[in-house]
């Protein structure tokens, strides 16, 4: 496994997707909150429309064959007649075009005099009318990182997309509150660099956004997008990346997937000598022949009078379909992946056969059909229904065809485990065409001047800031100040008389470990946290709860503080000492041994029993005075 990126000449632009603070959407009056329930549907069909010059994008067309139809969900607050697309859009928010001006500014970057308004073509369901509104306001520029300066590409103002509700074959479902959310996209110039360098530079920028006090904080208010490409390689853009850590581990991955794809492509052309792949009328229905196999999941699918399975010769293939030039990278998992997108689970191929039920009967009269006299040769089965595979086999030509290539353009999505899935081709360039519902805006300096006072100041200033303020270390300062978490951080340590050193580490260092572990953070919303500490402040619950309390929370092994709070006993001064007593007792051996130095042990071992139940620092100080006592009635 490679183990130094820049060994291959990795190059990665990245690109930043940041929702911004406004009371209301990018074309429209509605709020920009989401709708915890529903109270309108509608549903539309999409088909891609040629551009100026007769054109379809590719992407478009790619995702028009998957979907049929797509349901919206909306409601009166948070969406009117413009996110239905029955509307002309209104003037564009003021306040969101302030703040892609300020981050021009910020960012050194050439603004437009005149802003124009674009319509994107995105068919994906994500929008209702097909297009996704952008405007262009500036170009150039540079961020400056640890020294370093990267190139900034453009700077772009536009609607977020509808939320997707759920994606279940040729029906997908999305909901309207998200849609129209102003957004600012900042592309920077491609880098050589380590993952970790890119993480940098994705914090550098980010801190730049949230230092402006103008953009939206919270899971999903910001998304990375990543183009990646390796020496010979062409560009493959990952989207929805929205952890920083996440951001290393997609890089790591797609440089070791990418690798892998050229090691396969120079073993067909340099080792197999194939020049060319070419399908042709290499395809045949085997339906018959697996209706006697003793698979159970492909008889359960033929109770379908609709399924169909197919198989695809591929000459001199064998053995490539399954290898593994490294770990998990495989030519048959990418091609599994493509032909999902049609409701089809996977594809079977004869490096892995027999197997899964099939037997070699049945390999051995595939083959016979298939026309294969050479051991060279492999083949892929794909089984559903007949109009999904006709478009799954069209779609799996195209990837194979390309497979000498190495590396295809595409655009994938990343993963919470770090690793990417193929979603589509990449997007060609006709796909943009103007809006001619909205003017276009001009920019002087009389709209600037005033902005040129609102640029964030160095990030430096504001840890600083922190640190003095409420008496944090850097780290716990800079830890806060990177999260979703730093105004609700204020609001917290102004309502209440808890340590602000105490708040900031269980904002972000417990809530990241237990995010780590697997807890599902999103539970914990800004009205949750706020009743937490609340209740700590109040005395209701001691501060060593507070950590299991989200615990239970993420694990869904509670769904509110009532249930904790219920659950779990508030003791007495009493009652603690009695407890203590016992756990004394039971290690008078090992006190009489080690003294004071047994300490740390038995306020582990208390702990283990009463975390939750009382302070730690209440339960610390009665079992060091207990503990002084029994070391000195020993010496006695």
């Amino acid at each position: 496994m490679l183990t130094n990126p820049l060994a291959i000449n990795l190059k990665v632009g990245l690109e930043i997707h940041q929702q911004l603070a406004t009371g209301t959407k990018l074309f429209c009056q509605c709020d920009c909150n989401e709708n915890e329930e529903y109270t309108l549907v509608l549903s539309r069909s999409l088909r891609p429309a040629q551009s100026e010059l007769g054109i379809i994008d590719p992407a478009a067309l790619f995702e028009f064959k998957k979907i049929q139809s797509v349901k919206y969900h909306a409601a009166n607050r948070t969406s009117c007649l413009v996110e239905a697309d029955e509307e002309p859009p209104h003037h564009v928010n003021r306040d969101a075009l302030e703040s892609a001006l300020i981050f021009s500014l910020a960012l050194n970057s050439d603004i437009f005099d005149e802003i124009h308004v674009m319509r994107k073509i995105v068919i994906d369901g994500s929008n209702t009318g097909g297009f996704q509104r952008t405007m262009l306001i500036s170009m150039g520029g540079f961020i400056e990182v640890n020294g370093k300066k990267t190139g900034v590409q453009s700077i772009c103002l536009e609607e977020d997309a509808a939320k997707l509700i759920s994606d279940n074959n040729n029906l997908r479902e999305y909901g309207l509150d998200r849609l129209g959310i102003p957004l600012v996209e900042i592309a920077l110039e491609p880098i050589s660099g380590t993952p970790q360098e890119v993480m940098q530079l994705a914090l550098g920028l980010g801190r730049i956004l949230r230092a402006s006090k103008r953009v939206a904080r919270g899971i999903g208010s910001i998304r990375q997008d990543v183009n990646i490409s390796i020496e010979n390689g062409r560009v493959v853009e990952i989207k929805g990346v929205q952890k920083l850590e996440q951001l290393v581990k997609v890089i790591e991955y797609e440089v070791i997937r990418q690798h892998g794809l050229m090691i396969i492509a120079n073993i067909l052309k340099n080792e197999r000598g194939i020049a060319e792949i070419r399908i042709d009328n290499r395809i045949v229905d085997v339906t018959d022949i697996l209706r006697a196999s003793s698979s159970k999941k492909i008889l359960e699918s033929l109770k379908d009078q609709n399924t169909v399975y197919k198989a695809i010769k591929i000459e001199g293939f064998a053995g490539i379909l399954g290898y593994e030039p490294y770990d998990k990278i495989r030519l048959g998992k990418e091609l599994s992946q493509i032909v999902r997108f049609y409701g089809i689970g996977g594809i079977f191929h004869s490096d892995e056969l027999p197997g899964y039920g099939i037997s070699k009967e049945d390999v051995d009269n595939i083959g016979k059909k298939l026309a294969i006299r050479s051991r060279a040769d492999a083949f892929i089965i794909i089984g559903g229904i007949l109009a999904n595979v006709s478009s799954a086999i069209e779609s799996l030509i195209q990837r194979l065809e390309v497979v000498l290539e190495g590396v295809p353009a595409e655009t994938r999505a990343a993963t919470q485990s770090g690793e990417t899935v193929y979603i589509r081709p990449r997007p060609g360039s006709a796909r943009m065409y103007p809006e001619t519902d909205v003017a276009p805006i001009k920019v002087n300096n009389l709209l600037l001047d005033p902005l040129r006072q609102k640029i964030p100041r160095p990030i430096e200033e504001y840890i600083t800031e922190l640190i003095s303020n409420y008496g944090l270390n850097k780290k716990l300062a800079e830890e806060i100040f990177d999260s979703q978490y730093l105004n609700l951080f204020g609001k917290i340590v102004s309502s209440t008389k808890i340590s602000p050193t105490f708040i900031a580490s269980k904002l972000t260092e417990d809530i990241t470990n237990l995010e780590r572990q697997g807890y599902d953070s999103s539970i914990l919303t800004q009205e949750r946290l706020i009743e937490i500490f609340n209740e700590l402040d109040h005395g209701k619950i001691a501060k060593e709860s507070v950590t299991l309390l989200y615990q239970m929370l993420m694990n869904h092994e509670i769904k509110d503080l009532n249930e904790f709070e219920s659950g779990i006993e508030t003791m007495t001064e009493h009652q603690l000492e009695e407890e203590i007593n016992g756990i004394l007792c039971k290690h008078l051996d090992t006190i009489r041994e080690k003294g004071m130095n047994s300490m740390g042990m038995l306020m582990g071992r208390t702990m283990a029993v009463l975390r939750g139940r009382s302070d730690g620092q209440k339960i610390n100080a009665i079992l060091k005075r207990k503990l002084e006592q029994i070391v000195a009635s020993e010496k006695q």
